[in-house]
């Protein structure tokens, strides 16, 4: 692993960055990505207006920094600038109406409870 900055990423940096499919209406730019599904990793992701994830829940800590738009999940809407923590054992879905792009860290994977969408 080598050290990386990404510069400003929180003003608009990510606009840079190398996106890929990862969901239906939801592309990734992977920033670090463990090397075993078990190994902590940390993203970009960019949802399309309607876009969502299904209810899944969290084997370890999620860490969410909204960068652009609103994601919204059971307990809310957050905007740019929000941060969002889903503790281990937690579950919820996600979704953004007008489209958002995140800062994503998970220290492990996440367990889909629903079926896809």
């Amino acid at each position: 692993m080598t050290d990386r900055c990404y510069a400003d990423l929180l003003a608009g940096g990510w606009r840079a960055l190398a996106f890929s499919p990862f969901r239906d209406g939801v592309d990734i730019c992977w920033l670090e990505r463990g090397e075993t599904p078990n190994d902590p990793s940390l993203a970009v992701l960019r949802y399309a207006p309607g876009a969502s994830v299904p209810r899944h829940r969290h084997s370890g800590l999620e860490t969410i920094v909204v960068l652009d738009g609103a994601q919204s999940d059971e307990t809310g809407e957050l905007r740019a600038g929000a941060v969002a923590l889903n503790i281990p054992g937690s579950a919820h879905s996600v979704w953004s109406k007008d489209g958002c792009v995140v800062l994503i860290q998970w220290t492990k994977p996440v367990e889909i409870l629903d079926s896809e969408q």
